[in-house]
Parts: C-alpha cells; sequence; structure tokens
C-alpha cells in the first residue's frame, strides 16, 4: 500500500534544465522507457508526482514470463496455474497454458528503476509548451518528450479528458491481509452490471475488488460487498480509472504510452504487460535518435506506426467487452463453461499473450524500425 514519501516545503526547491529525453510518469510505462535508454549516453529525466513505488495503481498481476524477461522475478508475490470463474449459475476452472503472476508494486518499481541510469525528480506536471514542459517546481525542456502520465493524457493538445464521458472502467480494491489459493474472477450482476470482480491474493495479501465497463456506475457499495462475501474486511481501499480504448501513440512531437495511450486492455483490464510492451519499443525509438540512427520524426512516424497495427486487437477486445454484459446470465454460463475446454483455453490464451508476447523483452535494444515483425503478432 502506499507510502508517503514525496518531498514537500524546503525539500521541493526550483527545478530547471535542458535535457535528452523528459519522461513524464514514473510507474510502469515511464520507468520501462527510461530502463530502455540505460547506456545510450543520454540526459534522462524522470518526472512524477510521488516518489518511485509510493502511489500503486492496479491490483498488481501480470504473466509470469513478464516477470522473468524484465528480471523482476523478486517482486513475485504468488503464481497461479489457474483461473476460477465464478457466475451465479456455477464456477469454472480454466488450466491457463502460461502462469500468472501477482508481485509487490513498490519492489517492482525500485527492480525497474535500477535497471536505468536516469535522474528522477518529484514534481506535479501541469502541462507543456513546444519542448517545455511545466511543472508545480518550474519547466524543464527536451526534444524527446514522453507522456507516461495516465489516463488523463494530460500534454495532449486538448489537455486531456475526463470521466465520465471518457471511454474510461472504473475500478476500486481493498487489500485485506491473509491469504488464498485461487485466482478467482466474478461475472455477476449483483456486484456489476458490466464488469467483473476479482480477488488476486499476494501471499501475505487479498486484493478483491470491483471494476465496471460503465464509468458511471460506482463500485463502492458493491467492492464491500464482494469483501463482505469472503469474509474479508473492506480496508485499505485503492481505485483508479482504466481506459478501455486505444488512442494515438504521437500527437503534435510527444509520445505517448502506458494508460495515457489507452493501452490497457479492454474487456481484462490488463495493462501492466502492454504497459512493458509499447514502452520498451519506445525506449528503443528514443535510443536509435540518441544514437543518431534516426530523427525525432522518424521515430514519432515509427511508434505511431507500431501502435496503430494493433488498433484492431484492441478494437475486437472491445467489441467482447460490449457484449458480453448484454448476454443473459445463463447463456454467459453456458458460453464460459464451454470456453473452459482445454484446446480453446490453450488457443484463446495462447493469442491473448501474443498481443504483448514477452518476447518483446528478451530483444537488443536498438530501435530504428528493427523491430517490425512484433507489430504483426497476432
Amino acid at each position: 500500500m502506499p507510502r508517503r514519501e514525496t518531498k514537500r516545503g524546503k525539500e521541493r526547491t526550483p527545478l530547471s534544465g535542458r535535457y535528452d529525453v523528459v519522461v513524464c510518469g514514473a510507474s510502469f510505462a515511464g520507468l520501462t522507457v527510461a530502463r530502455q535508454l540505460a547506456g545510450s549516453g543520454a540526459r534522462v529525466l524522470v518526472l512524477d508526482r510521488y516518489e518511485i513505488g509510493e502511489r500503486q495503481t492496479s491490483a498488481c498481476g501480470i504473466p509470469t514470463e513478464w516477470l522473468r524477461a524484465m528480471g523482476l522475478e523478486a517482486s513475485a508475490r504468488q503464481e497461479f496455474g489457474e483461473l476460477v470463474v465464478h457466475t451465479p449459475h456455477g464456477t469454472s476452472r480454466y488450466e491457463l497454458p502460461w502462469t500468472f503472476s501477482t508481485f509487490d508494486y513498490r519492489e517492482l518499481c525500485i527492480l525497474l528503476w535500477e535497471q536505468a541510469d536516469a535522474e528522477f525528480e518529484t514534481a506535479k506536471v501541469t502541462g507543456r509548451t513546444g519542448e517545455t514542459v511545466h511543472t508545480d517546481r518550474g519547466d524543464v525542456s527536451a526534444p524527446l518528450i514522453v507522456d507516461a502520465l495516465g489516463w488523463r493524457r494530460i500534454l495532449a493538445s486538448d489537455g486531456g479528458y475526463q470521466p465520465p464521458d471518457a471511454p474510461l472502467s472504473r475500478g476500486l480494491e481493498v487489500h485485506p491481509h491473509g491469504g488464498s489459493d485461487d485466482l478467482e474472477i466474478w461475472i455477476d450482476r449483483r456486484y456489476v452490471p458490466a464488469g467483473y470482480g476479482w480477488r488476486f491474493p499476494a501471499r501475505d495479501e487479498q486484493r478483491i475488488g470491483v471494476g465496471s465497463f460503465d464509468p458511471r456506475f460506482h463500485v463502492k457499495d458493491t467492492t464491500n460487498l464482494l469483501a463482505d462475501d469472503l469474509e474479508q474486511p473492506p480496508e485499505r481501499y485503492q481505485g483508479n480509472w482504466i481506459p478501455h480504448k486505444l488512442r494515438s501513440g504521437t500527437e503534435d512531437g510527444i509520445f505517448f504510452v502506458g494508460d495515457s495511450a489507452g493501452q490497457c486492455l479492454p474487456l481484462t483490464a490488463e495493462g501492466i504487460r502492454t504497459a512493458f510492451y509499447f514502452g520498451i519499443r519506445l525506449g528503443d525509438e528514443l535510443r536509435a535518435v540518441i544514437a543518431g540512427r534516426q530523427g525525432r520524426e522518424a521515430a514519432l512516424r515509427n511508434y505511431w506506426e507500431f501502435v496503430d497495427a494493433h488498433e484492431w486487437k484492441f478494437r475486437w477486445m472491445l467489441r467482447a467487452q460490449r457484449l458480453l454484459p448484454s448476454l443473459p446470465a445463463r447463456l454467459q454460463r453456458a458460453v464460459i463453461r464451454a470456453c473452459g475446454r482445454a484446446r480453446f483455453v490453450d488457443w484463446a490464451f495462447g493469442h491473448y499473450l501474443r498481443i504483448a508476447p514477452p518476447e518483446a523483452a528478451s530483444l537488443p535494444r536498438q530501435g530504428g524500425g528493427e523491430r517490425e515483425p512484433l507489430a504483426t503478432a497476432a
């Protein structure tokens, strides 16, 4: 859970300077971009309102192979080979073709940061003018600017967007102490008309929550209801908005990555490995600019094309997100039961992993379009 360490008062000295790259946002996507620039010789500044790892932003679960590929295994807390799906009319167990792990947010962020060689400052980013980023501590500038600030897309020319009209889902979870052996989700209108509930155990705590595809549906009461049904105290709340529509990776000379580019998968709301995946590609494109292998305009074009090549995958998952809640409860149960057959699970989850495959983390840090085959991976 969050530990308040952000600088205050006299520690918040004026901030200024010229850098090669300014990365705004120090969660999964921003830290991954900085990681990819390690050893490039660039002067990189990472900005965030909070200290690294201070403010958890998700339920913190990911395919285990991504942790291994990124060198982040030490942050893992619990590993699962099955997914348990509950509905009002029955329960199904899916034996997964790959394992899924929960992890400690703070520890993972620190491990990512240790792989970078950038500078870091706590500051609230408020906007930008050209190559200048404005913060509550002063202005910094760079020819290469990354917005990894989350769904608000603060550096966009339109000033970002706000719920409930934006394409966002709403999520809230509680973190009672204790353990559980199963990775579970609930598709049950008793908790949410369109969305799902979950329990992600993490060794010494349980992450129990509800997510709604409709941002107008408030989930606090039903999160408490799910916790109560599981005989767990609703304590240590954490909530966030979750984008469910892919957006452009570039705009007006700025690079967007992670939630600021809508790179969170619809239906499942999984956004961590996609933040890694797109952050790796963006970092490599920027690295190629620093090395003189391409110019900024080429990096903008290459990264935009890479993100756009994935649009159809996100679009189809968004269609499934809209379809599933419209099905009658008994039909939902029939579909979920049918989809539990081993051959179908292997096929479906195999393709799902390929949307953002862990092999991307194992390729050389290069950029300049040399990774194009991954853009079209099925």
